[in-house]
């Protein structure tokens, strides 16, 4: 099975929910399933089963989860499945659900049960026919490049003004900004809180002038451990993160300095910490999806250094997810941005022109982020690459985000 989150936005680009994408069976391995979710996962429900398993706060504080269900999965005992709180799941429903009395009666119960619900991929021309389901509807998805969504925002806005609107399939910042500037819509969802903002403004505070100056030392061949502790030393809020860190690993003996706190972790443990918070530090002015996005690509992509047999590439690769969303963060171009930042000519070649060793694996990560299920199991198929391996993988990343940053112990 393949699984991932995809985030939904309110106006001020912060995450207001997550949506689950699951994909059972390989298209490749089983062409016929191309096009269809038919027969995909049958009654079983993997969203939930997902939520069950990590539990709801490792996926999100506080946010709605919106969980697909099938025309068979529908029927499925949700409570038996997933324990979570009902009013933090949205059951999302499409055009494979016919607004027929047995489905408008099972939306019904869920809705009495306290579930919240949603529905996407209806064509205009459905919409007279769903009267009966949109009633019942919290969420309707609107997709941005299939159909008219300024005149269906103006149709819901007088038959159903109590549904909030999804404004769907967004590939770019210009195009978020208009919806954004025409109201009309709670949530937002696409590509483009990945993409580049280059306005023109290119200059970089000084904060964030000494964050890259401590990335480019500790990714120097000459690291300097003492030099580093002296620069940490000067930040803060680097320095509560780096002593709450050390503290954990000692037992009887105290921190004494900065620079006895670095030596404890050695200089390849410093060198992750070191890329991991100043990357949380760095990223701190911009929207938190991008620093969820940048920490899980780069734990992402460590895990898979082993199944991708590029097991003594693991630093490299965790590096490469790190700085991934680079040009995001000082809003320039991936290029000038890797300029401005000391890593790896592997690292630089993959990120700039998906070429070399490591560019498959942030290919799969892109792919993967997407629900591009069909990209992501030929990727996997070229790389003789298990399913199965991949969603541990991920499932780790979660794991490992929601202990970063908000001390799971999970």
């Amino acid at each position: 099975m393949l699984l991932a989150l995809v985030p939904l936005f309110d106006e001020d680009m912060a995450v207001r929910a997550y949506s689950i994408f699951t994909q059972r069976d390989n298209f490749f391995l089983d062409p016929m399933m191309q096009g269809t979710m038919q027969n995909d996962g049958a009654a079983a429900v993997y969203g939930l089963e997902m939520i069950e398993k990590m539990g709801i706060e490792t996926i999100s504080e506080d946010s709605e989860i919106f969980v697909s269900v099938t025309n068979i999965s529908i029927f499925t005992d949700m409570e038996e499945q997933c324990s979570a709180p009902h009013d933090r799941i949205v059951i999302l429903i499409d055009n494979t659900i016919p607004p027929v009395e047995v489905y408008v009666k099972r939306l019904r119960e869920l809705k009495a049960q306290g579930y919240k619900l949603a529905i996407r991929k209806l064509a205009v021309a459905d919409f007279e026919n769903y009267s009966e389901v949109f009633r019942l509807m919290d969420y309707v998805l609107l997709n941005n490049r299939k159909i008219a969504i300024d005149k269906a925002k103006i149709y819901f806005g007088k038959l159903y003004p109590n549904i909030k609107l999804v404004a769907g399939n967004i590939s770019d910042m210009d195009t978020f900004e208009k919806l954004k500037a025409s109201g009309g819509y709670q949530l937002y969802e696409g590509e483009f809180y990945r993409m580049p903002v280059t306005r023109g403004n290119t200059e970089i505070s000084p904060l964030k002038v000494n964050y890259i100056a401590l990335m480019n030392s500790v990714n120097s061949p000459n690291f300097d451990l003492a030099e580093a502790a002296d620069v940490i030393g000067r930040d803060p809020a680097l320095t509560i993160s780096l002593l709450q860190m050390v503290n954990r690993m000692t037992v009887n003996s105290g921190i004494t300095t900065i620079r006895h706190a670095a030596a404890m972790l050695g200089q390849k443990e410093l060198r992750q910490w070191i890329n991991t918070a100043v990357v949380k530090e760095m990223y701190a002015d911009k929207p938190s999806e991008i620093t969820r996005l940048s920490l899980l690509r780069a734990k992402f992509a460590e895990y898979l250094a082993i199944p991708f047999h590029m097991a003594v590439k693991q630093e490299e690769l965790f590096l490469m997810g790190l700085v991934s969303v680079l040009d995001v963060i000082l809003e320039t171009s991936m290029e000038e941005a890797l300029e401005k930042v000391k890593v790896t000519g592997e690292v630089s070649t993959a990120l700039t022109r998906g070429e070399g060793p490591l560019a498959n694996v942030m290919e799969l990560i892109r792919q993967y982020e997407n629900a591009n299920w069909q990209e992501v199991t030929r990727l996997l198929l070229l790389a003789n690459v298990e399913v199965s391996v991949v969603n541990d993988c991920y499932m780790k990343s979660l794991y490992w985000y929601r202990q970063l940053m908000f001390g799971s112990e999970e």
